[in-house]
């Protein structure tokens, strides 16, 4: 049942949903861009290395995410929710899914990346598209798995206005909620710290092992090092706000601002067009673009 509004709180402001609408347009666009790009060049990939496996399931969680995004326009461009407090929470879940597998899938590419260029070892590679299935599965699973229960669960139950929706802060005066979202916030922060640290190692390894930085091992580092600068620019922000903000949440421009952050985590949707621009130039140029038309 809908009920009058009568916690003005709930409707973001217009400059927040402005600024909402263009981040979101943006996002779409560009994260459409890049899932086609990349669909096309895998085209032309026969092994089923860990790098292909986990560069699919980017784009798999880039995809599900973007068929959430118009919602979001349009509940941006309209201020008013139509689809029910269920919906409401699937949309908004997707973006914190996307968010927590896209940075588990760079975590394994870093990885595997890191033992690839260090190890006398051969690429890793599925040699059954079964056991890449089971693998995939196994990591969407046991992140659905720990996010959708508590959303549906806690979330919103105090929401007297079924025409709002993404205003879940109330959740977080529950002790249980507030200290997982602490836990995972700290988390993320301490593993992308230490990638960092290793990520440092293995370039002054580098530098130490071929005495120059002019070597084609050198821009193979910094090539990895631009998911580390993806996770940077999209990730870490909204995880060190988000501890300010659950310690805080009963500021309404806090929970308007943390709308924000959050909008910002999705711009890792173009984080292939920025890891293989170059490798995507030579691909279009080749093949004149034909397969993206």
């Amino acid at each position: 049942m809908t009920g009058k509004n009568t916690n003005d709180t709930h409707h973001l402001p217009q400059e927040y949903r402005s600024a909402l609408l263009v981040i979101y347009i943006f996002i779409m666009l560009g994260g459409i861009l890049n899932v086609v790009l990349m669909s096309c060049m895998l085209q032309s990939q026969k092994h089923l290395s860990f790098t292909n496996v986990s560069v699919i399931n980017l784009i798999t969680v880039h995809s599900l995410f973007l068929l959430t995004v118009p919602f979001r326009i349009f509940y941006y461009v309209s201020d008013k929710w139509t689809l029910g407090i269920h919906f409401c929470k699937i949309v908004s879940v997707m973006i914190h899914a996307h968010m927590y597998l896209a940075f588990i899938f760079y975590i394994f590419l870093l990885i595997v990346r890191y033992m690839e260029n260090f190890s006398k070892r051969p690429m890793l590679n599925f040699h059954r598209v079964l056991h890449a299935t089971i693998a995939s599965t196994t990591v969407w699973l046991v992140i659905f798995s720990t996010i959708f229960p508590p959303t549906m669960l806690k979330y919103g139950l105090s929401a007297n206005d079924t025409t709002q929706c993404f205003h879940f802060g109330e959740a977080l005066e529950q002790n249980g909620v507030k200290n997982l979202n602490y836990v995972i916030c700290t988390v993320v922060l301490l593993v992308w710290s230490v990638l960092v640290c290793f990520q440092i190692y293995f370039l002054l390894y580098v530098r130490k092992t071929h005495g120059t930085f002019e070597r084609q091992e050198f821009w193979v580092q910094m090539k990895n090092a631009v998911f580390l600068l993806i996770m940077l620019l999209c990730f870490v922000p909204y995880q060190i706000f988000r501890i300010y903000y659950i310690s805080y949440n009963k500021n309404p421009e806090l929970q308007y601002k943390n709308e924000i952050f959050l909008a910002l985590t999705a711009f890792s949707c173009f984080d292939m067009i920025i890891f293989a621009s170059r490798d995507i130039y030579k691909y279009l140029s080749s093949r004149g673009c034909t397969c993206c038309l």
